[in-house]
């Protein structure tokens, strides 16, 4: 392991350092990285990416060998894996709950550590989502609970009290879905901080938009990620952050990026001698 160029530039103290992190996680999307491609990219990313989704179902279509030397590649570099949400949507609205055991001991089988339980297309009701947390934790998987709609917005105590209710029925992260933080192409910076003052920010994950929500632009995922960063400093949780996207984002956290120094550092007065 070698040391790092420009040493005499300092990173901010409150960035969380290596991992294992509790805060300032970084959740990377993987839509179905080549093995090759993931191994070059995780060689130089991996450092600032602490869990990778599989996202929607694409688990279901890897050829078997290719998913398990994936997943292998994936603990090698010490980054925790699980399946999107709407892969179990899907399976609980084909096959109800008696799909979703099944799905979860061959999640195991596998080797994923965790899955999300999302309503997004399938819509649950308080006991549902309760009762799937539930049986995943069951089954030995850390479970991921989303709240929030891609369709509609909803309101920060609806938001709270669901929340609440994936942690009581056993979720270790909430995971709050990227389209309630924009609305009208704009930032919703008061839901957020609403779900500040009322969450332990700590244990959530806001997730970035993206093209599957008509009419996001890059530009506002971009401006979200900053828009995050700002608000809740550089150890703020991050889900759906596109693989070529980490790098920048670490960078973002730090200061180092586009968006410059922080507000008032070196912008007015004499600088340092």
């Amino acid at each position: 392991m070698t040391g790092h160029p420009f040493a005499m530039v300092p990173l901010p103290a409150e960035r969380s350092g290596s991992k294992p992190r509790t805060k300032g996680l970084t959740m990377m999307k993987d839509a179905g990285l080549p093995r090759a491609h993931l191994r070059g990219l995780l060689d130089l990313i991996a450092p600032f990416v602490d869990y990778a989704k599989f996202v929607t179902g694409t688990a279901r279509i890897h050829p078997e060998d290719h998913l398990l030397e994936k997943l292998a590649i994936y603990r090698e570099f010490d980054v925790h894996t699980f399946i999107g949400g709407q892969f179990l949507e899907y399976v609980f609205a084909t096959r109800g709950f008696a799909g979703v055991r099944p799905y979860c001991e061959e999640a195991r089988r596998l080797g994923f550590e965790a899955i999300e339980v999302s309503d997004n297309r399938v819509p649950l009701t308080d006991e549902e989502r309760t009762r799937l947390i539930s049986t995943a934790v069951d089954c030995g998987l850390e479970v991921h609970g989303e709240v929030g709609s891609k369709d509609v917005h909803t309101t920060a105590a609806t938001l709270i009290r669901q929340a609440e209710d994936c942690f009581a029925a056993g979720s270790k992260l909430v995971l709050v879905e990227g389209a309630e933080l924009i609305v009208d192409d704009a930032l919703n910076a008061p839901l957020l901080e609403e779900l500040k003052a009322g969450l332990d920010v700590a244990k959530v994950m806001f997730e970035l938009s993206g093209p599957w929500i008509p009419g996001t632009t890059l530009a506002e995922v971009y401006q979200l990620r900053n828009f995050l960063i700002d608000a809740f400093g550089p150890d703020v949780n991050i889900a759906n952050v596109q693989p070529e996207d980490v790098f920048e984002t670490e960078v973002l956290r730090v200061g180092l990026g586009s968006a410059g120094p922080p507000a008032g550092v070196g912008q007015a007065g004499p600088r340092p001698e």
